[in-house]
């Protein structure tokens, strides 16, 4: 009563966990969803974003940079009262009245000015300029691998749920196998051919089974929420099934095992390299003189609209900062140790990506080995089930044998889809690590 109860709890869960909707998609529908949808592009697309905005800035180095005003002032100050009337030039002989110079009436004065600053020769800011573009360039290739990286991890997902639905047939398989098995035994020991001990194995199999089974659609379940993640989508009540059945067997390829400096990500590190090389330039050539040409257009009036009185001024100003507490030359010393920083981790990451290309190229190999054991094995353990099956049959074989052998048998098919999974996803990863 026990046993049967614990398979109708079983069977409820089994059917609320399949009741959920159910949507069949293909690895290429998946792909194009997860370039069009995934956060993690997204966040490196608005990365770039910036790093392209930063170097919008840098076009400063050659615009020019207009600013107007309109300023009001009242005033009982000597000086600036004569200059005011002197602006709105309307001076006359007596304004020269010492006593009016020295006390003058409230004047008021509106001033409109337009002024422009247009900076000709500054060599930092090139340098500057260059070190941006070099910035950009990289958070650009920074976004063509994160596409490649998640055309991998959905790749891997994809597979991940060809694998799951597979073993639910597998162990559904097993179930009917050990299910039909306990209806025999069932009958051999109402007929007093076997022992209690033998209908309880028989027993506690499909209860084991039947629990396998439950964990089967459950990663089923965990894979599609997944799946939802990368394509930024509510995996609420929602279970991905693909369209295409987990391949059997295995198709063989060569990868060169050579890093290639073509790679999106080695691309990026180099122009992350050159950008520091470019702002320690900048840095050094900081100490040079700059030079800026600037000119202003004002106009004066004692009312707030007017405009009666107007003049122009136009220059140009060679200024060089020649020491200010060692500030430059600390901002140049730091700039010059980031520099070499990359440098040193730009090899790193070389020699590491090596590293990971040559292991990966061995652990292919060995899963391509994995693959033919397994495949033995499971072939093997089929025909020895269906002996021990037509022996128990014919009672030369013991329940417990039987069981073993039907275990052994379901065991040996997870393991080889398993090996052709495994073998698959490091052959994925062997050409996103060759690209």
């Amino acid at each position: 009563m026990k046993h049967n109860y614990i398979l109708l709890i079983t069977s409820v869960l089994s059917l609320e966990s399949w009741s959920q909707d159910t949507i069949q998609l293909s690895k290429t529908e998946l792909q194009a969803k997860v370039v069009e949808n995934n956060l993690q592009i997204k966040i490196a697309e608005k990365n770039y974003q910036s790093a392209k905005a930063d170097y919008n800035q840098s076009k400063s180095l050659f615009l020019p940079n207009v600013a107007a005003s309109h300023t009001g002032i009242i005033t009982t100050n000597p000086l600036m009262a004569f200059g005011s009337k002197l602006n709105q030039e309307i001076l006359t002989a007596s304004d020269f009245n010492p006593a009016l110079l020295n006390d003058p009436k409230r004047t008021q004065n509106f001033a409109t000015k337009i002024e422009i600053q247009q900076p000709l020769i500054n060599a930092d800011g090139i340098y500057g300029r260059q070190a941006a573009k070099a910035k950009m360039e990289a958070y650009q290739l920074q976004i063509e691998r994160t596409k490649e990286y998640l055309g991998l991890e959905i790749n891997k997902a994809y597979m991940q749920l060809q694998l799951a639905y597979k073993a639910v047939n597998v162990l559904k398989k097993a179930e009917e196998t050990t299910k039909a098995n306990l209806k025999l035994v069932e009958n051999y020991f109402k007929n007093g051919m076997l022992q209690k001990t033998d209908l309880l194995n028989v027993q506690v199999r499909v209860s084991e089974i039947s629990n396998q089974l439950q964990y089967a659609k459950s990663n089923v379940q965990n894979t599609s929420d997944y799946l939802a993640f990368l394509l930024n989508e509510e995996n609420s009540n929602k279970i991905f099934k693909p369209s295409d059945e987990l391949e059997n067997s295995i198709t063989h390829s060569s990868f060169e095992t050579k890093l290639s400096e073509e790679r999106k990500d080695i691309q990026a590190m180099q122009k992350s390299v050159n950008a520091y090389e470019k702002m320690f330039k900048s840095s050094k050539l900081g100490m040079l003189p700059r030079l800026n040409a600037f000119g202003s257009y004002e106009m004066y009036d004692k009312n707030i609209i007017g405009m009666k009185a107007s003049g122009y001024l136009v220059g140009a100003q060679l200024s060089w900062n020649v020491f200010d507490g060692m500030k430059t030359i600390g901002k140049t010393e730091k700039a010059k140790a980031d520099f070499q920083k990359a440098e040193v981790e730009s090899e790193q990451y070389k020699k590491q990506s090596q590293l990971e290309l040559n292991k990966t190229s061995r652990q292919l190999k060995d899963a391509e080995n994995k693959v033919n054991l397994s495949k033995l094995a499971h072939e093997q353990s089929q025909e020895a089930f269906r002996i021990r099956e037509n022996r128990f049959r014919q009672g030369l074989e013991k329940t417990t044998d039987l069981l073993l052998s039907e275990t052994q048998m379901a065991q040996k098919e997870l393991e080889y889809l398993q090996a052709i999974f495994e073998y698959n996803f490091t052959k994925s990863y062997l050409e996103f690590l060759s690209k």
